[in-house]
């Protein structure tokens, strides 16, 4: 079944758009259709590696840390371009555990040892290689070793912030919370990490 989906593809040219930040390729090929006819597609592919993001939250509290960062390419269309979102990071060829482990403390302050990695997804398929590893950690109050805040030499400026998991469900709702990985592990958390806070709600 596998092989039989590959074979419905033939590479016909590759041409290299930008190789700035990150690839972006220019790809032609061959589909082969459900019904047996052969159509030619194009398709622009932007590459800029894989990564993983965390969700951080305390069963006592029933909260989460999230954090505040500017994503210029949210600016502009209504929008103020600061995001609220769960810490994540490129891996940069290192493995999915050890990136979120090291981007989870420079980003949010907070060092976890155990993170449980519960899925992973391509969050744009039509046109962005990325497949994202999703992982939750629980958090202590005394786990905080720094400040957080990122990288300033990457331009990061982040602010750390603590919500109770109902608090941050109502800013999906409200639209303050605009982010989709984000989302999807506030609603994960709701349905099996902190379901008695969310019910609250």
């Amino acid at each position: 079944m596998h092989d039989d989906r590959i074979s419905r593809v033939r590479i016909r040219n590759v041409e290299v758009l930008s190789d700035d930040w990150y690839l972006l390729k220019k790809t032609t090929f061959d589909y082969r259709r459900g019904d047996g006819s052969w159509q030619t597609l194009t398709r622009e592919t932007y590459d800029r590696g894989n990564g993983a993001t965390i969700l951080l939250y305390n069963r006592e509290r029933c909260s989460v840390i999230l954090i505040r960062q500017f994503r210029f390419p949210t600016f502009g269309e209504g929008h103020d371009g600061f995001l609220i979102e769960t810490a994540a990071g490129l891996l940069d060829h290192a493995s999915p555990e050890q990136r979120i482990r090291a981007e989870v403390e420079e980003e949010t302050g907070y060092r976890v040892h155990q993170v449980r990695k519960i899925f992973e997804a391509f969050m744009s398929p039509g046109s962005v290689t990325e497949k994202l590893y999703f992982f939750v950690a629980e958090y202590e109050p005394g786990s905080r070793v720094g400040d957080g805040g990122g990288l300033q030499a990457e331009g990061e400026d982040i602010q750390v912030l603590e919500l109770p998991l109902e608090r941050a469900l109502q800013m999906v709702a409200s639209g303050e919370i605009a982010d989709g990985k984000t989302i999807m592990l506030l609603q994960y958390a709701q349905l099996h990490l902190l379901p008695a806070a969310a019910s609250n709600g």
